[in-house]
């Protein structure tokens, strides 16, 4: 039986671990959102052209999978970087109906500017927590992920997992 961390009779939602990992989340995404907003770009575009360039995903279906996005906007989401060279498609040598997103130079030039400002968004946000407070939270939410992923029915292996650092 696992422990009573939570109790009906207590229970409020602000302090709820799910609703403090969203709030925080959402503020984050949203300050990020408004500084590569001025750089003519969008927190979804650096995404896709992350996981590219950490090997997390290399195909549409595999974008639309781990970033929650549906097939036709992600579809567009790709439209949009490949019309501005950042990344390509290519068929796949070992099956042909598969298409295999890869980012291009241009792309990693682009990263190469829009990472510092991540960086910096992420610094501010922990500014007041000691590097070893950091190194906790990181353990501490990894081991959570994936406890949630040992629960999920149907879940594939950890190592088939996004990777979270």
């Amino acid at each position: 039986m696992p422990k009573s961390h939570y109790k009906p009779d207590s229970f409020h939602l602000r302090d709820s671990i799910g609703y403090l990992i969203k709030r925080s989340q959402r503020l984050m995404q949203e300050r990020i959102e408004g500084l590569f907003e001025q750089q003519n770009f969008t927190l979804q575009q650096w995404a896709v052209l992350m996981y590219l360039r950490d090997g997390l995903a290399t195909t549409t279906a595999d974008m639309c999978r781990n970033l929650h996005h549906d097939s036709g906007a992600m579809t567009r989401l790709v439209d949009q970087l490949e019309s501005r060279k950042l990344i390509e498609r290519r068929r796949s040598a070992d099956d042909r109906r598969v298409v295999e997103l890869s980012l291009t130079e241009a792309g990693a030039e682009v990263l190469d500017t829009l990472i510092p400002t991540a960086c910096d968004a992420l610094n501010s946000a922990l500014d007041g927590f000691t590097r070893e407070e950091v190194k906790t939270l990181q353990s501490m939410l990894r081991r959570l992920i994936g406890r949630m992923e040992e629960l999920m029915p149907n879940s594939a292996p950890a190592s088939d997992k996004e990777k979270v650092s």
